[in-house]
Formats: C-alpha cells, sequence, structure tokens
C-alpha cells in the first residue's frame, strides 16, 4: 500500500482524543450521513438484540439505535475513549435523545480498533459503522472482523467515504510540495469485492455526493480540525507549510468559489450486507459468481 493511502493509526488517535471537545460543533457531514443511514433501516425488517456501533464517536448514532431499537443493547466502540466520555457524558448530562435513550444499566462501551475488535465470535447480531471505516488500512481485515463478531444471518451496515471526497482541498495543495495534504479513499467497487473476499452475502452498495459550502479555505481546514479529521498519511509533511505555500492554496481553491462560497465535496459511499447462512445466500452470476448490487441513487436536495 502507498503512503498516499497508509493510515497512520497513532495519527487518528490522537486526532479524535484532542477533538473530542470540537466535535459536536463541526459534525455537520457526520451527523446527515447518520440520519441517511437510520432512514434506510425503515426499509430492512430485521430485529437485532446486540448491535455494535463501530466507530461510535460522540455517540450520535448510537443515540438513533437505541430509538429504533429499543431493546436491544448497543455496544459503542471507537478508537478515542474522550469520544466516547463524550457520548457517556451527554447521556448523563440530560441532552435531549441521548438522555431519552441512556439506560443506565446498558453503558456499553469500549475502545478498540475496529480492525482487531476484542468481541467473542458470533457474539452481535448487528454491526452499524458510520464514517469510520475510511480510517482503517486494509478493508479485507475490518470487513473480516466484523463478520467473525457477527451471528449467522447477522447484518453489517456501514458508510464510509469515497476517493472523489475533498477533491477540491487536494487539487488545491497539488503541486505545492511532495507530501500528502488530503487523506486518500477507496474506489466503491474496490470495497465492495472486499465484501465479497470477507464472505459477506447480499452486498448492496451505493454513493451520493454531499457539498458543503465555506467563506474561506481555511474555514474546511478548521472543520476538519474540530472533527478530528487530520491528514493522517505516513506521506503527509511533518513540519509547518510556509505562509507562501498557504497563499498558493487558497488562491488556487479560489478559482472554485461559486455564488460567493467555496464547496467542499464529500462522496459518500454506503453498502450493507448479511453474513451468509442457509436463509441468506449470495446473489450468483451464470457463471458462478457473486454479484455485488450497485445501486444508482437519484440526485438529492442538499
Amino acid at each position: 500500500m502507498t503512503e498516499a493511502f497508509y493510515t497512520d493509526k497513532a495519527r487518528v488517535r490522537a486526532s479524535f482524543e484532542k477533538a473530542a471537545a470540537s466535535y459536536d460543533s463541526a459534525a455537520v457531514l457526520q451527523r446527515e450521513v447518520s440520519d441517511r443511514m437510520a432512514e434506510r433501516l425503515q426499509y430492512i425488517k430485521f430485529q437485532p438484540q446486540v448491535v455494535l456501533d463501530a466507530g461510535a464517536g460522540t455517540g450520535y448514532g448510537a443515540a438513533q439505535l437505541r430509538s429504533q431499537y429499543p431493546e436491544a443493547r448497543v455496544l459503542e466502540l471507537d478508537l478515542a475513549r474522550a469520544m466516547l466520555q463524550a457520548s457517556r457524558a451527554k447521556q448523563q448530562s440530560g441532552d435531549g435523545l441521548l438522555k431519552k435513550l441512556f439506560r443506565p444499566s446498558l453503558p456499553w462501551q469500549v475502545v478498540a480498533d475496529i480492525e482487531r475488535l476484542p468481541l467473542a465470535d458470533a457474539s452481535v447480531d448487528m454491526i452499524w459503522s458510520s464514517l469510520a471505516i475510511q480510517w482503517v488500512n486494509v478493508p479485507d481485515k475490518v470487513f473480516a472482523e466484523f463478520r467473525r463478531v457477527l451471528k449467522p444471518e447477522g447484518m453489517l451496515m456501514f458508510s464510509t467515504l469515497g476517493p472523489d471526497t475533498l477533491h477540491e482541498l487536494r487539487d488545491a495543495f497539488a503541486g505545492i510540495d511532495r507530501a500528502t495534504h488530503v487523506n486518500q479513499f477507496i474506489d466503491m467497487h474496490d470495497l465492495g469485492d472486499a465484501l465479497m473476499r470477507a464472505g459477506f452475502a447480499e452486498p448492496v452498495m451505493d454513493m451520493e455526493k454531499i457539498v458543503l459550502t465555506y467563506g474561506r479555505a481555511r474555514d474546511v481546514m478548521a472543520d476538519l480540525k474540530a472533527i478530528g479529521a487530520h491528514n493522517a498519511t505516513s506521506g503527509r509533511g511533518r513540519g509547518l507549510m510556509g505562509k507562501h505555500a498557504w497563499q498558493r492554496v487558497e488562491a488556487a481553491y479560489e478559482d472554485r468559489r461559486r455564488d460567493g462560497k467555496l464547496p467542499a465535496t464529500y462522496e459518500v459511499v454506503y453498502g450493507h450486507a448479511w453474513k451468509g447462512s442457509g436463509k441468506k445466500l449470495a446473489k450468483v452470476s451464470d457463471d458462478g459468481r457473486q454479484v455485488i448490487e450497485f445501486v444508482k441513487k437519484p440526485p438529492r436536495a442538499e
């Protein structure tokens, strides 16, 4: 794997630890994607008893899962302890939906890497992972772990980011130096292939683009910093970028300005699949290969 894609996990953990206090103020995209994932649950007839929120952050998705499955136990798992502490603090302080849905007898939380789950085989009915898989280095490894801990007929639902994410910012940095300045993301089709290699059945993938707008290029960077989404590639620069270089980046980004705003595009990839069993068989093509269903989503108003 090239340095452009390889993620420094220590850097990822440290960034999210520092960002726990500011995360909710800037996590507009994260809440929107979680909301859209939750909408999809309405169309899937499934009643899990144990749900793993893999990459739970400050608990927004976990609250939605408790609302959707009030009888289920929801385990919040995250790489950063401070994120889980922020979730617990909101639950205990009475922060709206989280307070309503929090049950003191079931404050399940664990600090762990989703590529190395500290869970027993076949121990959860459903895995929900919203915008976390983009931080892993090898999707095969995390999908193998997900399948290992799922019970037979268990469901995986996830969202992640595709390669067009932040392409405006990446283009603005192009030619500044040889370092990588923006995280790189894996293509939807490659993720679908990884699901198949891991042994998941009935994989369904789709993608949509969500565009946030900003007044200045530095505002984009400020939001990324606030949610802990720093550049974590091994090929990143190790020192501060000079004033002249940053001015070149800002000038290049300005070429993208439309209607007075600068766009920041996020390619959001959604997927769900089942742990294969007698009732959940993979779709097979005429030549005997498993079929991945790629759904083309209609444009959605932002």
